[in-house]
């Protein structure tokens, strides 16, 4: 009887999971232009650094980023930089998506010298040459005091962007940190 019993519910389970995958799914909302705008990123591309930190001298450094999409909504970067008197290489990943509720590009930033996940929102110019991103974090200027970011990316062509990281002083100003030039590997 237990057999009968067991074989039953198998069978109904069987039946219920036939009748739940004949019916038709909704169809999933394509790509929209934005994120179409994120797969030119994608690509293995060289970096040159330069960190502007004050009252020294800029900081000149290189690596190479790898960025890949994530089906047709999504890409990923990962980097690899090599940063003077550092042992090992500074390791970075950077997601960037577009979020059609907020109607704004999202993103997130993870490296290897700190604990802190930066996250991002922001939108692209008219020309669709200029994506611009907020964020907020931990400042190495400040002694980790939070502070606002504001990260731009300009394509300069389909083998050459230019990214730069600028900080928010007290009076509101922004100071430039960080430049990188990247190149298209051929």
């Amino acid at each position: 009887m237990k057999k009968m019993l067991v074989f039953g519910t198998v069978v109904a389970l069987l039946a219920s999971l036939a009748i739940y995958a004949a019916q038709e799914m909704p169809e999933m909302p394509p790509p929209q232009k934005e994120h179409e705008w994120l797969q030119q990123l994608v690509g293995e591309w060289t970096s040159e650094w330069e960190a502007s930190m004050p009252d020294s001298t800029p900081v000149k450094f290189h690596g190479t980023e790898s960025v890949r999409a994530i089906g047709g909504f999504w890409v990923l970067a990962e980097g690899t930089n090599t940063v003077p008197d550092m042992l090992a290489p500074m390791l970075s990943v950077l997601t960037l998506g577009y979020d059609p509720a907020k109607g704004k590009y999202v993103g997130t930033w993870v490296d290897s010298m700190t604990s802190y996940l930066w996250t991002y929102q922001g939108s692209v110019d008219e020309a669709g040459k200029v994506l611009t991103l907020d964020t907020e974090g931990p400042c190495p200027m400040k002694g980790g005091q939070m502070t606002k970011f504001k990260e731009v990316l300009e394509i300069k062509s389909k083998d050459e962007k230019v990214f730069t990281s600028s900080i928010q002083e007290d009076n509101g100003a922004w100071t430039k940190m960080l430049t990188i030039d990247y190149k298209r590997k051929k």
